[in-house]
């Protein structure tokens, strides 16, 4: 399977050449926001405030990175459980958002707003926060920095390593990849 180059922000046309099961190296701009930044987006778009960012064709990675070591950018930058934002998921994809970057499955609810939206859903490798970090060569703070670790960064990324997990036509390798390993020729 070839490696497909992806550079942010995202559009349609990007996210149509991509399939649930490829894989993906993602250069740009993403922003990070786990669960108590989600409910402050979610605060600030019911209240018709202004967001920190402008969603439309960005990507959020679900990361809490840990402090970054002298002479580091950034510490371990390793996906959080995306179940966690689900709630809220399906409004930041009608506002705009046109990817996530997590690890595990998502729910029915955003697997629709994915598909009526047009988004996608990226899984990063749970436990390799490390080599991951590597890819990110710029890192600021430009939201809720008294949420520490939780705050939405503004991330510079450089061949970000990923694999679509949810396609735009609602694919999901979380179901169809256990079902064709469990269908193959056995030896």
């Amino acid at each position: 399977m070839n490696i497909m180059r992806i550079s942010t922000p995202l559009n349609k046309d990007i996210i149509s050449g991509l399939r649930a099961g490829d894989k993906v190296l993602i250069s740009g701009i993403i922003y990070t926001a786990r669960d108590a930044a989600h409910m402050r987006l979610q605060e600030l778009i019911i209240n018709n405030k202004e967001l920190p960012f402008n969603l439309e064709g960005e990507i959020i990675y679900y990361v809490g990175p840990t402090p970054a070591p002298p002479g580091k950018i950034i510490g371990s930058a390793g996906p959080t459980t995306s179940t966690r934002m689900d709630g809220i998921a399906p409004l930041l994809l009608e506002k705009g958002l046109l990817g996530m970057i997590g690890k595990g499955n998502r729910d029915a609810t955003v697997v629709e707003a994915i598909k009526k939206c047009g988004g996608i859903y990226f899984a990063a490798i749970g436990g390799a926060g490390a080599l991951i970090s590597k890819s990110i060569i710029e890192s600021e703070v430009i939201a809720f920095p008294e949420l520490g670790t939780e705050a939405v960064r503004k991330l510079k990324i450089i061949d970000l390593p990923v694999i679509v997990a949810i396609d735009n036509r609602g694919v999901n390798l979380y179901e169809t990849g256990p079902s064709s390993y469990i269908n193959r020729e056995k030896f």
